[in-house]
């Protein structure tokens, strides 16, 4: 299991979704295609996984998480990336380089003017439900490893200061104005 085929499993499982924009339908779509692979290639997606939740701990991320979801705890961006990788690669990959592109997804403005929350917390276990679903046991607590990057020193502030977010996330913060 490599990243173009863990992503090409969270696009099938998005097609299968009534909602493609709903991170607990796609995850367990991609709980039940993943279970279909071998035990070896379970465990491997949790790797890529975790590789993508450390590819999207980025502070200007966070940021936007925490206008978006009206705050952000460590769980909470954790189901927060969770949810963005639910959104499929391409608006995953858009995010990461632009967080101030999730401002312009439909997703995000419906979120906005409803007030919910966008959480993919379903999303971090699919690998260990997979491999149980597939072989009636656990998978090891050791099958992959995290190293998140170091934040950036430019964006340690209250992100609860919405004038200072403007000047960083100017379309997060029109749509969540303080």
């Amino acid at each position: 299991m490599d990243n173009d085929r863990f992503w090409h499993l969270i696009e099938k499982a998005r097609r299968l979704a009534a909602d493609p924009t709903d991170a607990e339908e796609v995850a367990g779509h991609t709980t039940t295609l993943l279970a279909d692979h071998p035990p070896a290639e379970i465990l491997q997606a949790e790797q890529v996984l975790w590789d993508l939740m450390a590819a999207s701990y980025l502070a200007p991320l966070w940021a936007a998480a925490y206008q978006i979801n009206g705050g952000c705890s460590d769980d909470g961006f954790d189901y927060f990336r969770g949810w963005l990788i639910a959104q499929g690669r391409a608006t995953f990959e858009q995010v990461i380089n632009d967080p101030d592109s999730l401002a312009d997804l439909p997703v995000v403005q419906l979120a906005a003017a409803e007030g919910w929350d966008l959480d993919g917390e379903a999303i971090l276990p699919i690998v260990w439900n997979a491999y149980q679903v597939a072989t009636g046991s656990e998978s090891p607590a050791d099958n992959f490893t995290i190293h998140y990057p170091v934040l950036a020193p430019e964006w340690d502030f209250d992100f609860g200061d919405h004038e200072r977010l403007a000047r960083h996330l100017p379309r997060i913060a029109a749509l969540y104005p303080a």
